[in-house]
């Protein structure tokens, strides 16, 4: 089996970076939302919220440098998608690079949000007012909504390069196909709860996976073609 995938398949510079920025800008996303910044928020209690911000102010500070870094890793992908996928269809590819620069652009400003109520939280850590209260819960509320808005650039450019990567047949269509199929739930999903619908988060899972396994792929197996 090993002989058969290293005939039909080759490493190259632009695979392995692809690979490394697959798994690293799914990693890092993972890491600061669902184990450093999340497990702080309390969606009933804001004041809660406020007080565990400022009595965690590294792991805040962690959170927004990773993501930081979440979204220079999603523009390094973009760009290597952009290079694998432009002989395919160039006008394509290039709508993709920028709806993902546009998604690391708005991944960014919620993390500025973020470092805005972790100032605030630590005033109302020293001061308790109804005011400062009101004001995290502001400020959390606009981070939630611009924090789910990098989905929408982001949905819509994975559709058209997972297209492009069936198409192009560089990884196996089975791989192409669970991102190009699942993605459109990520997609309409997250649309859906910021408009407060509430969607099972089931629908969700099966994509979850999809950034470590294809990244894990091309860096174990690199991509069918060679590029220059």
């Amino acid at each position: 089996m090993n002989q058969i995938l290293s005939t039909r398949y080759k490493k190259n510079r632009l695979s392995i970076i692809l690979g490394i920025f697959f798994f690293f800008q799914a990693a890092t996303s993972l890491i600061s939302g669902a184990f450093l910044f999340n497990p702080l928020k309390n969606d009933t209690d804001i004041t809660r919220t406020m007080t565990n911000i400022a009595n965690n102010q590294g792991i805040v500070q962690a959170s927004i440098l990773i993501d930081i870094f979440t979204g220079i890793g999603i523009i390094i992908l973009a760009i290597c998608l952009y290079q694998l996928l432009k002989k395919t269809d160039k006008i394509l590819a290039s709508i993709a690079l920028g709806l993902y620069i546009f998604e690391a652009t708005l991944l960014v400003v919620s993390k500025y949000v973020v470092f805005l109520l972790l100032g605030l939280s630590t005033l109302y850590l020293e001061s308790p007012t109804i005011e400062l209260a009101n004001y995290g819960s502001i400020i959390l509320d606009l981070n939630g909504f611009i924090y789910s808005s990098h989905i929408i650039p982001f949905g819509i450019a994975a559709i058209i390069f997972y297209y492009l990567l069936y198409k192009s047949g560089v990884v196996p269509k089975w791989l192409s196909l669970w991102g190009l199929i699942t993605v459109p739930f990520v997609l309409v999903g997250v649309v859906l709860m910021m408009y407060g619908v509430k969607v099972p988060f089931i629908l969700l899972v099966p994509y979850v996976p999809f950034e470590f396994v294809i990244g894990i792929f091309i860096l174990v197996n690199g991509l069918k073609v060679e590029l220059e």
